[in-house]
């Protein structure tokens, strides 16, 4: 694919990216959109949880990408993401964040970051996906188990550059979403850093709770917990790290 010609939109205060780029991929823009806020006044998580920080004490951003994927293979969107601003800021600063599944990047088992997908359909041609991404830089909500750059390195970066790293990842690992052999790269990529695997875990869904021992990921971004009753495989969810079993460490995928 040719080169994407990012187009970063600026912005001191705004409800929500995700909400603003949602709204522009509705109404056709291209990919490689992006926005960022220095403030969010109404910032979002999963499942609708609010998502506050300081100004500028935060890289807060969405960028909207357009590629053709089967459904089963949505989820690397937001893979790429995460693993983008994971190699962003071993650059910047040393610090290799671990990712939990599905969507947080943590730094020992305290949340440095949030990535939120929204799926937006489209009349002819692939959906939009508009990936949301928060990374705690010099300040960290006191509430959860979070903690940020400064606290991690105690070095400062500005949110501008991180987002232009971050972009220079995303681009590399973007061109593997169109072929299948850049699609077993990336999910390659994703277990190598996913903490969650090996470990006994708890999954929190909307209906119910599932304990087990997360072994695997399978091929459509499901994590597989082995309990008594078997193999389970969840696709979405909460996850709650209970404690390490290096019997059930699982070998990367090669």
């Amino acid at each position: 694919m040719e080169p994407i010609r990012w187009q970063v939109q600026e912005f001191e205060s705004l409800d929500s990216t995700n909400t603003w780029l949602v709204d522009q991929a509705r109404a056709g823009a291209a990919e490689g959109l992006v926005a960022r806020a220095d403030f969010q006044t109404s910032g979002r998580g999963r499942l609708d949880r609010r998502w506050e920080a300081p100004a500028r004490s935060a890289l807060l951003t969405s960028i909207l990408l357009r590629p053709t994927l089967d459904e089963s293979d949505r989820f690397l969107v937001t893979a790429i993401v995460a693993l983008s601003a994971r190699a962003a800021l071993v650059r910047l600063c040393g610090v290799r964040p671990d990712v939990k599944w599905p969507n947080d990047l943590i730094v020992r088992e305290q949340k440095l970051g949030g990535i939120l997908a929204e799926f937006v359909p489209a009349t002819s041609g692939p959906p939009a996906v508009v990936v949301g991404i928060g990374l705690n830089l010099s300040s960290h909500p006191a509430q959860v188990a979070s903690t940020d750059i400064v606290e991690i390195s105690g070095l400062r970066l500005d949110p501008v550059t991180v987002l232009d790293i971050l972009l220079e990842e995303l681009e590399i690992r973007r061109a593997l979403l169109d072929s299948s052999e850049g699609r077993s790269e990336i999910r390659r990529e994703l277990r190598r850093s996913l903490v969650t695997l090996g470990r006994a875990v708890r999954v929190e869904r909307v209906t119910d709770v599932v304990e087990g021992v997360a072994v695997d990921v399978d091929d459509a971004g499901r994590i597989l917990l082995e309990n008594d009753d078997g193999v389970v495989a969840i696709p979405v969810g909460d996850v709650v790290h209970l404690r390490t079993l290096a019997l059930h460490a699982v070998e990367d995928a090669s």
